[in-house]
């Protein structure tokens, strides 16, 4: 995986294009409202009112900005494995066992659409990446914050 690319459906693109809308239209227009009236309360330097809007405008451009990269680094896949080929690939679900015996089932997704807690495990994560092209059986060693972890495809689906 490149660095910039970002897998995701159909779905998720529009999804991130709708959230980008959103923020370029109603959050700007509203941000540009406080400015415009903590201006009006007079001395600049020591209206707390308005540079905590500027302050607000800036993380929203941030936020434009990160989401305009995702767009521009989105590569749309199918989000349907393809089960025939009985490897781990965008979309599959995957129940792994590791060295101790605990079992995991992810599915994996586009990194927008991650909660590793419900299951929905980053295409970028360092294990989905591991596990990507994988089959049952294989094993594989991944080093994560916690140490390194061995993990053994149970199944894929």
């Amino acid at each position: 995986m490149t660095e910039g690319t970002n897998l995701t459906t159909a779905e998720g693109l529009e999804a991130l294009e709708s959230e980008l809308a959103v923020l370029e239209g109603d959050g700007r227009r509203e941000i540009a409202e406080r400015i415009k009236t903590a201006r009006e309360w007079g001395d600049l330097k020591e209206n707390s009112e308005y540079h905590d809007a500027k302050n607000e405008q800036a993380h929203l451009e941030t936020k434009i900005a990160r989401l305009r990269e995702k767009i521009s680094g989105a590569v749309v896949v199918d989000g349907t494995p393809d089960v025939s080929a009985g490897v781990v690939s965008f979309g599959s679900t995957v129940l792994v066992r590791d060295q101790d015996g605990g079992e995991q089932k992810w599915r994996i997704v586009s990194s927008h659409d991650a909660a590793p807690r419900d299951g929905l495990l980053s295409a970028e994560s360092p294990v989905a990446v591991a596990l990507m092209g994988r089959a049952p059986g294989d094993e594989i060693a991944v080093s994560l914050p916690k140490g390194k972890r061995t993990l053994t495809v149970v199944s894929v689906s």
